[in-house]
């Protein structure tokens, strides 16, 4: 029977080579926490995150669903006087100065508030 304390594997995430010890994977703890956020990453985006003890309005976008009309935190269309949908969070665009989501500039779908 050969020794086990001399056979070795690669550890997928450095590739450096660990001796093997149990149900082991990994060579360290960082390497173990680097495969799991890695696992968990939503493309390379970190999701956004709001702090829970503040408002939301002031940096939400708002959409009328009779006009389209865009708003930045208010809730209710002044054109229509309908109250509006979320759209998300955002803030004006430097450009052409109106409101635009976040999810408007990156097209992707983001996590709002870490749970």
């Amino acid at each position: 029977m050969p020794d086990l304390r001399c056979v070795t594997i690669a550890c997928p995430v450095c590739g450096g080579n660990f001796p093997l010890s149990g149900r082991r994977t990994y060579c360290s703890d960082a390497c173990r926490a680097l495969a799991y956020r890695r696992r968990h990453d939503i493309g390379g985006i970190l999701p956004v995150t709001v702090p829970g003890s503040k408002s939301h309005r002031g940096f939400t976008v708002y959409e009328c669903r009779c006009c389209g009309e865009r708003s930045l935190g208010e809730q209710r269309c002044l054109e229509c006087n309908a109250f509006m949908a979320r759209v998300g969070i955002g803030g004006y665009c430097p450009s052409c100065d109106e409101p635009i989501s976040i999810t408007d500039l990156l097209g992707e779908e983001l996590t709002q508030a870490r749970k």
